[in-house]
């Protein structure tokens, strides 16, 4: 009976782990192994499986075997990027991307290297690749909300504003929402930062500092009854941010006075 060849086994490892099946997935790639120790497709393949589990150590050295062996193939090292970045050796992931945008230039490793320097701090870097997947694909709704938020850190809101909504028009995650109630609040348009609050509120329902804001920007709006509930489901997620809710309900405008800490804490269900 003829013995599977490394190709029969990636083959059948990928059709396993795409089934759902990663433990048979990577018990075939290393029984393959044991037969052919230094084969290239099998450590990729294998390192890809292990890293999706979050087994980043054994998946770096399986990356590294795989790219001792085919040192020019891109697909191994942008998986060796992501490796690196989740390692945050985030020089060696930059090194990686770099050798893949030199083998084989395509806009998804341009967007992981955006993202990397993001990761790394390296902010003006960071803000110059963004900008350039932007004007590149100006539909690309990360590089319009990882902007934004430079943008708001930088302290102009309304080219923050501008960005993240473009960015909120689609399928964007809770922290987008959080941006842009942060540069609306800045703003001072507490009706349309509590819409983003709750919208962030809605697709992540621990987020404690989007439902802070929540309460601080319903206080501003006079709501206190509703800044009291807000506040109460923030102190329930996150204890610490009581004395953050204290300092609100006595330094706003529309605020409350509580002599008592006890009681506070009782009206927060504490």
């Amino acid at each position: 009976m003829r013995q599977p060849t490394a190709e029969d086994i990636v083959r059948r490892a990928t059709a396993a782990f795409n089934s759902g099946k990663p433990e048979e997935a990577m018990s075939l790639c290393e029984q393959g192994l044991a037969r052919e120790p230094g084969d290239p497709m099998l450590h990729h393949l294998l390192a890809a499986v292990l890293f999706s589990q979050g087994a980043i150590e054994p998946a770096r050295a399986h990356i590294a075997a795989s790219l001792s062996k085919r040192p020019d193939n891109a697909a191994a090292h942008l998986l060796a990027a992501r490796i690196a970045r989740a390692e945050k050796d985030f020089d060696g992931a930059l090194s990686h991307l770099d050798r893949v945008i030199a083998i084989a230039p395509q806009r998804e490793v341009f967007v992981e290297k955006a993202r990397t320097l993001d990761q790394a701090g390296i902010k003006p870097q960071a803000r110059e690749a963004w900008r350039a997947i932007y004007k590149i694909v100006p539909d690309n709704l990360e590089a319009a909300a990882r902007l934004g938020r430079l943008a708001w850190e930088d302290g102009d809101h309304a080219t923050a504003i501008t960005l993240l909504e473009r960015a909120a028009a689609g399928a964007a995650p809770a922290s987008v929402w959080f941006d842009l109630g942060l540069a609306r609040q800045d703003l001072r348009d507490h009706g349309g930062a509590a819409t983003a609050y709750r919208k962030a509120i809605e697709l992540k329902s621990d987020h404690a500092e989007a439902t802070l804001n929540l309460g601080v920007v319903l206080q501003e709006m006079g709501d206190l009854d509703g800044a009291m509930g807000a506040y109460a489901q923030a102190y329930k997620l996150r204890p610490q941010s009581f004395g953050t809710i204290a300092m609100a309900l006595t330094s706003a405008p529309h605020g409350r006075l509580w002599l008592d800490e006890a009681a506070l804490r009782r009206s927060l269900g504490g």
